[in-house]
């Protein structure tokens, strides 16, 4: 049976948070922003449930290569060895590619959204990214690295670069030399135009040393992606990109539409203005996005981060026993609730509509299975909780408009 380490780590990953909410608090240091953190884990929510639609087949595909493998590697610790190296040396080129190909870095780009730097920001992931990732591990299953061997060493290779997404550790020493440190990897997430593009590595520095996109940490980084983001919702975070790049090949001419995807970011054809290079940043004048749309009720907002958290930890760990129809109804139905709670931080025009046709269709849902034998009590928990839910929201609703009137008059 393949195991999911990245499910089974997930609370892991929220006390390693706690513990640093608790770190900056002693050290009255602000190292966590409400909205910010919320977007980062709802995306890592979203891209868990996403990727239910393609870890099957990117399994599927090393599995039917292996089977025609020319050569096998026995259970042994070499053969772990080699195999760390080997997935650490192919998670390089398809992070290196993700940055230099519009097409990838379209997807990859979500991960680098955060003005933020904290351990939240490790769970920041894009919702497409693997659709396409899994390739660059392929060659590992035709020289005969084992499946099973293979998704847990790959696993490894995930988890150990969520420590590196922090601020508390500044220098490991010696271990900076061979290692993936958090100082490595800050540089990594930078706009500052002499650490973008820089530190791909994944557990170890040493192929950024070889292939020469190695930048030790030197000024103060200042995160994020050169044309920020400027929105709270998951959604928007995953298209935005393309969306750009669209536009811009509508705009261009002949092959150039298609080179508008292949070429790095920043290119542009001659005609349209060309490269633009990323320029420096001002800090007299630069100022995180930080705004907050809901603020009289951010308990609101927390209980449907909730809510969708909730559900997608039952989705991922019971997928196995949902019929097909269901589980794609119900995930279909976690990144919508996943976008309102984006537009709730924003306080969207759509977002009064869009979250009572969501509470009123659960209600529904609820109803229409209140006698089934199977989810009776499910439902009818689940029927209290909307009606609950319904009623909170029409008074979050009178202080968005009173909130709004005021701000007109």
């Amino acid at each position: 049976m393949k195991i999911d380490y990245i499910a089974l780590s997930i609370p892991i990953f929220f006390l390693l948070i706690g513990v640093e909410l608790l770190f900056g608090f002693l050290q009255n240091k602000k190292l966590y922003r409400f909205n910010d953190a919320l977007t980062n884990i709802n995306l890592g929510t979203g891209s868990q449930i996403v990727g239910l639609m393609v870890k099957g087949f990117f399994f599927l595909a090393y599995l039917y290569l292996y089977e025609h493998r020319v050569y096998t590697f026995e259970n042994s610790w070499l053969t772990w060895l080699l195999l760390f190296l080997g997935v650490d040396f192919f998670y390089y080129w398809f992070h290196r590619m993700s940055h230099e190909v519009n097409a990838l870095w379209a997807a990859h780009i979500v991960h680098h959204q955060s003005e933020d730097y904290n351990l939240s920001v490790a769970l920041r992931q894009s919702w497409f990214q693997g659709w396409f990732s899994w390739v660059f591990y392929l060659p590992l299953a035709v020289v005969g690295f084992d499946p099973i061997m293979f998704v847990a060493m790959n696993s490894f290779n995930t988890l150990y670069q969520f420590w590196i997404h922090t601020t508390t550790i500044r220098s490991l020493g010696p271990l900076e030399w061979v290692f993936n440190t958090p100082s490595h990897h800050r540089v990594h997430h930078g706009s500052n135009p002499k650490y973008i593009d820089k530190n791909h590595a994944g557990s170890l520095i040493i192929w950024d040393r070889f292939f020469g996109t190695f930048q030790k940490e030197e000024e103060e980084v200042i995160y994020g992606i050169t044309k920020p983001l400027n929105s709270w919702n998951p959604i928007w975070a995953n298209f935005h990109y393309w969306q750009e790049l669209w536009e811009m090949a509508k705009s261009s001419q002949g092959f150039d539409k298609v080179r508008v995807f292949l070429k790095p970011p920043g290119w542009q054809p001659a005609y349209l203005g060309g490269f633009q290079a990323p320029e420096e940043i001002d800090l007299t004048t630069y100022k995180k996005y930080d705004y907050d749309g809901l603020r009289q009720d951010h308990v609101y907002v927390f209980f449907m981060f909730l809510l969708a958290l909730g559900l997608a930890t039952a989705v991922l760990f019971l997928k196995s026993s949902i019929e097909i129809i269901p589980l794609y109804a119900t995930m279909f139905y976690l990144l919508v609730m996943l976008g309102i709670t984006g537009g709730l931080m924003e306080n969207r025009a759509w977002l009064i509509p869009a979250e009572y046709a969501r509470i009123i269709s659960t209600l529904l849902v609820a109803l229409l299975f209140w006698q089934h034998p199977d989810f009776n009590l499910i439902m009818r928990g689940t029927s209290i909780l909307v009606l609950v839910n319904l009623i909170w929201f029409s008074r979050v609703v009178k202080q968005i408009r009173t909130q709004s009137n005021a701000i007109l008059h």
